[in-house]
């Protein structure tokens, strides 16, 4: 096994996975660094306003536009979703991520401009056109990445995609701290800093190849999907098994699937609702409510350096997207879901006892810390990682662009409309809220248990078949699991 391992882990490969996942970095980054310089960045908002009104702001004003200025990223990501299979299949899926990644650069380089030239909607639009970054690069980088892996690494590369998001969040958090750049001196050049790793990704990505089952099945090019895969594996004999698994899924697999037609065949109807039921339910259970507003609920608790224990949810973050990579390939990826689904609703429950009874039992807030520690860890080992790449392996190889359009678009607009709903949510229904969560995580665990197959270990072509036999016949997958009922 290890000497298996050893002969697939190429310098090439590894080159083209860390420089795709850099993407992911930048995103991670500007995810995490806007919550902890909040005051001096509506103070910026509010000195611009003056300066312009001979006024200050109105206190209404200001909570929509930093609303605004904090939600218009993953509105912009929900849009730039849309484009995702026209610039896979048009330009590929390597050259698809350095053209959106221009997109990064200029969203970076006006939020640093919006100091200099005294405009908060500067700051916005740079936002926004980070958003259209963010929607596309978090679906090419599954496409990218698991067209050059080979079939036994696929899931933990993929899973490299949520490590490199992770550890972005964190060090925006830390840099966003009043202590290193999230001062009113600083707080500009600290929004601009993403701007190195998408450098190092324009000097890094040309240089790796185009995966070689788009340049086979999308475009008919097999001595280039060939040549591709010979720099990739490094070993004949991988080299021409795997170009004979494509052969048979390119044998398969229709030119051209359009968005129409993604929606009405009935191969892709069980995959469809799958990725709607195992996005949802990871995207609306609880881990993005934490991460936007971690800070306030730990103020609310009294402690009294809220900001270092949001660091803490960073840290615990990233620790468990990196366990998540050992254990995709070896528990595979049903187990990690239904094990992450369950245990995300009873920390959601944990969540309401302990805010139900904060008032009357004030030290049960060290147990509603651990609850909250437990949450981002059961959302980073199963649902958080792999609700980004499942539908890369449910969908053949034509439907899979609009397949991870459709995965973006349920990740983006569930990150919006948490982002937007929570505080009046919370302020509806108290402690309650999060047993709505807790009831979006027990209905994905339910729907994954009885409809998912085991994808580990198993080529593109073979599950895709399985959707293909599913014609309302019971069929059972490698692991003896009923798949169809």
């Amino acid at each position: 096994m290890a000497l298996c391992l050893q002969n697939q882990l190429t310098v090439p490969l590894l080159t083209s996975i860390v420089a795709a996942v850099l993407g992911s970095l930048q995103i991670g980054y500007h995810t995490g660094n806007i919550n902890a310089p909040a005051r001096v960045i509506e103070e910026f908002f509010n000195t611009t306003w003056r300066s312009r009104h001979n006024q200050s702001i109105p206190d209404h004003s200001l909570t929509f536009l930093w609303s605004l200025s904090v939600s218009i990223k993953d509105f912009g990501a929900l849009l730039g979703s849309l484009g995702v299979k026209g610039l896979a299949d048009t330009f590929g899926r390597r050259n698809a991520i350095l053209i959106v990644n221009a997109l990064s650069v200029v969203g970076a380089s006006l939020m640093f401009m919006s100091k200099v030239t005294a405009s908060f909607e500067v700051l916005i639009v740079g936002r926004l056109i980070f958003g259209l970054f963010c929607g596309l690069v978090m679906s090419l980088n599954p496409l990218y990445i698991q067209g050059v892996s080979p079939t036994n690494l696929r899931g933990a590369f993929a899973t490299l995609n949520q490590v490199s998001f992770a550890s972005g969040i964190l060090l925006g958090m830390v840099a966003g701290l009043e202590t290193v750049l999230g001062t009113e001196k600083y707080w500009s050049l600290m929004l601009s800093l993403s701007l190195i790793p998408a450098t190092l990704q324009y000097m890094s990505l040309p240089f790796c190849p185009e995966s070689p089952r788009y340049l086979f099945i999308n475009r008919g090019k097999e001595k280039e999907a060939e040549a591709a895969l010979r720099r990739l594996r490094g070993n004949p004999e991988m080299v021409m098994k795997e170009m004979e698994e494509m052969r048979e899924e390119a044998a398969h697999s229709e030119t051209g699937v359009t968005v129409r037609e993604f929606l009405r065949k009935r191969r892709y109807r069980q995959p469809i609702i799958l990725v709607l039921i195992i996005n949802l339910g990871s995207q609306l259970s609880g881990f993005n409510a934490i991460i936007n507003y971690s800070t306030k609920m730990f103020a609310q608790s009294n402690f009294d350096e809220a900001k270092y224990l949001t660091l803490g949810v960073g840290a615990v973050n990233v620790a468990f997207t990196i366990v998540a990579f050992f254990l995709v390939e070896r528990a595979g990826r049903r187990k990690l879901l239904l094990a992450g689904f369950l245990s995300l609703a009873l920390c959601n429950l944990l969540m309401t006892i302990t805010y139900s009874v904060l008032a009357i039992v004030p030290d049960i807030r060290n147990i509603q810390v651990l609850a909250i520690f437990f949450l981002i860890s059961s959302y980073e080992v199963g649902p958080g990682p792999i609700s980004w790449f499942i539908a890369a392996e449910l969908f053949d190889q034509s439907a899979r662009p609009i397949a991870m359009a459709f995965t973006s678009m349920l990740n983006w607009g569930g990150k919006f409309l948490l982002a937007l709903l929570f505080p009046p949510l919370l302020k509806m229904c108290g402690a309650y809220v999060y047993l709505l969560f807790m009831c979006m995580a027990l209905i994905a665990f339910t729907y994954t248990m009885f409809r998912l197959p085991e994808t580990k270990g198993r080529t593109f072509d073979d599950i895709a078949a399985e959707f293909r036999g599913a014609e309302g016949i019971p069929l059972h997958n490698k692991t003896t699991f009923n798949t169809f009922t």
